[in-house]
């Protein structure tokens, strides 16, 4: 994941004088960022410009208005699919029932 992540640009590890990667904490906060964004749905697509938005050690900061807006709209697209889902479990268990 590490090459995926640097080939789309999320991540630039520096290189050792024999071409090696080099992380760093920087470069695990990084992918750390990316990992918290990627399991709640967030698009790899969406995520570089909201990595300065993520804060996943601490609390302390706020998420910014760009990822507010990222995840109201994630909100409103998983009540769509729970509605749907909903739905077809209520003619699922009408058609068992019939």
């Amino acid at each position: 994941m590490l090459r995926y992540y640097e080939a789309h640009g999320l991540l630039n590890p520096p290189r050792t004088p024999s071409g090696y990667r080099s992380y760093g904490m920087n470069d695990v906060d990084t992918v750390d960022r990316i990992l918290t964004l990627n399991n709640v749905g967030i698009p790899l697509a969406s995520v570089s410009g909201l990595l300065t938005c993520v804060h996943p050690k601490t609390a302390k900061h706020p998420p910014c208005d760009a990822l507010k807006e990222k995840i109201t709209e994630h909100l409103a697209k998983i009540e769509g699919q729970l509605a749907a889902l909903e739905a077809t479990k209520k003619t699922l268990s009408e058609m068992i029932e019939a």
